[in-house]
């Protein structure tokens, strides 16, 4: 399993970046897959997740709820991050994950995301 996260960058408040999670490895239509942030000193945040294709059911975190948008590509094998109206408070490494039949979780290296006031 690979997951490769792309397109953090620098960007000021209120501005907007879309993110890219490219997974390989595994049957990617069949699985969850979301992501979760970590900023330093602070403790790990899930972000956001989508359902397998099946029921691509989503969740947000109450803090990006109504600014950021999930969604996959099962045809591509990639999943996006599309964030609005970035705040400050959104810095943070973004990691994509998913957990596969086996119950063991995978995560990418990340992409670091600055949100500058």
């Amino acid at each position: 399993v690979q997951l490769v996260e792309s397109g953090g960058g620098l960007v000021r408040a209120r501005g907007s970046l879309r993110l890219s999670c490219a997974a390989s490895g595994f049957t990617f239509n069949y699985y969850a897959i979301g992501w979760f942030r970590q900023a330093p000193g602070k403790e790990r945040e899930g972000v956001s997740y989508i359902g397998s294709s099946s029921h691509e059911t989503t969740w947000y975190a109450d803090s990006v709820k109504g600014r950021f948008t999930i969604s996959r590509d099962n045809a591509k094998n990639t999943m996006y991050l599309v964030m609005n109206n970035l705040k400050p408070e959104d810095t943070a490494v973004y990691y994509c994950w998913t957990i596969t039949n086996s119950g063991r979780a995978y995560s990418g290296q990340g992409t670091q995301v600055t949100v500058s006031s």
